[in-house]
């Protein structure tokens, strides 16, 4: 069979650049190795987000009596909120099904491999294409510590599919996946313990986020270990979890019921043999240009498997970057600015650089910072705990870095997005009109901090 594209992953990146292309008239050939929406919408951000809301509402029962509700008793059903978990995921899943129909997307449940730089082989057939993407996301990381490939060391996706709430649950690594894990069981009752190698929890944060971040964390019952390596897994004659740590020079140990390790995820390149096309990669993922082409003519590569910004709108504007160059057009996509949240109770968002990433780079800023105690949506919605902390470049006033933690972070970061994309100063940002009362009004107000 051929076909104008081929694309290679049925996750966000791919499924999206598929749609796009067939409503350009294109005919595309979807190869997906597993459920469509790929990891993102079944093993990872939706699922994830359906226990998060779980996860909010059972800490609002908890807290009923400061909103007026006395002598108020309730259970948690963890049954009913994987269910209603799966039912989310299917219903949105059935909706890729149903576009991928709709556009005349020929989808094959298989993965691809390469026979050459323009044919690929699935199910004994072999396709061929004009172009090809490669979208195939990535993999959960292991740590090469003894006990790491024990059963009882789960990843995202077993925990995903866990049937009980943890009793006590040790989380090794402190990053996106591991702490929204253990801010959503430890509100559904786990006792929770994260081990963070590095010296702050959020690597790639802004550092007063990531500080305030494990003082309400820890405020909340979770204990967070940083500067702390794990050494070794062990499971003991009772069937609990042992993880040997070292931390300050000093080897500790900590007993839990369950383990997820979440270090990381690693480009998925296994079976496609992408020698026989001559295409260029490593271990850190395929190599690409700026226009996401690789090192062999009419072949792409997108999302995760590149090693790059491991996000799913990542993927998506990525796909969006190739199929325009396939199409000879320019586009001003900033790969540069690219939102990303934190799913905590309370949540962070950011965009843009860093202050440390500044300092970095020698440049000159000034900061502006707002808290949320003094926001009267925030106060009014009984969450006081939170911080906007803006970057404005000291040459000319532009934003160029905002950082959230608090209530509707990660929508604040995307406003954030869209003007450092336009380039505003301070001081364009207080000719704007901010509604009240609304969360967004701290970005105004961190404004009129800057000095």
């Amino acid at each position: 069979m051929k076909a104008d594209l081929l694309i290679i992953g049925g996750g966000p990146g791919g499924y999206e650049t598929a749609l796009a292309a067939a409503r350009q008239g294109k005919s595309v050939v979807l190869f997906n190795g597993g459920e469509l929406g790929g990891t993102c919408l079944n093993e990872g951000c939706i699922p994830t987000k359906c226990l998060v809301k779980n996860a909010e509402a059972v800490t609002l029962f908890k807290e009923g009596e400061k909103f007026g509700i006395d002598d108020f008793t309730f259970m948690v059903d963890y049954n009913k909120i994987i269910t209603r978990k799966k039912e989310v995921v299917e219903t949105l899943r059935k909706g890729v099904e149903t576009l991928m129909t709709q556009a005349k997307v020929t989808v094959v449940n298989s993965m691809a491999s390469f026979l050459d730089n323009k044919r690929v082989a699935a199910d004994g057939e072999v396709y061929e294409g004009d172009n090809i993407i490669i979208a195939t996301g990535s993999e959960t990381k292991r740590l090469p510590i003894p006990g790491s490939e024990l059963k009882c060391v789960m990843d995202s996706s077993d925990l995903l599919n866990l049937e009980y709430i943890p009793a006590q649950l040790i989380i090794i690594g402190g990053g996106v996946i591991g702490l929204e894990f253990a801010s959503i069981f430890s509100q559904l009752g786990s006792k929770v313990t994260v081990i963070e190698f590095m010296k702050h929890i959020l690597p790639g944060f802004d550092s007063d986020i990531s500080k305030r971040l494990k003082q309400i964390l820890t405020k909340k019952g979770i204990n967070i270990l940083t500067g702390a390596s794990a050494k070794e897994i062990r499971q003991n004659e009772f069937y609990e979890v042992e993880v040997v740590y070292e931390s300050k020079g000093k080897e500790e140990k900590i007993v839990g019921s369950d383990l997820l390790m979440a270090v990381g995820r690693k480009p998925r390149l296994k079976n496609l043999d992408l020698e026989k096309a001559g295409v260029e990669w490593s271990e850190k993922g395929i190599k690409v240009d700026a226009f996401m082409q690789t090192n062999v003519p009419g072949i792409f590569a997108i999302g995760d498997v590149t090693g790059g910004i491991m996000l799913a709108h990542v993927a998506t504007a990525q796909g969006q970057r190739a199929l325009n160059v396939i199409n000879s057009q320019t586009d001003s996509l900033r790969f540069d600015i690219v939102p990303s949240a934190v799913f905590t109770n309370p949540e962070c968002g950011m965009v843009g650089k860093t202050e440390e990433a500044c300092k970095e780079e020698n440049l000159a800023v000034k900061i502006g910072t707002s808290f949320y105690r003094a926001n009267g949506k925030a106060l009014a919605m009984g969450e006081p705990d939170g911080i906007c902390k803006l970057i404005f470049r000291e040459e000319d006033g532009k934003l160029v870095g905002a950082h959230f933690l608090g209530l509707q972070a990660a929508d604040l970061a995307q406003q954030c997005c869209d003007l450092i994309n336009r380039e505003v100063t301070s001081q364009e940002i207080q000719n704007i009109i901010f509604g009240h009362p609304t969360i967004s009004e701290v970005i105004l107000e961190a404004c009129k901090s800057v000095k």
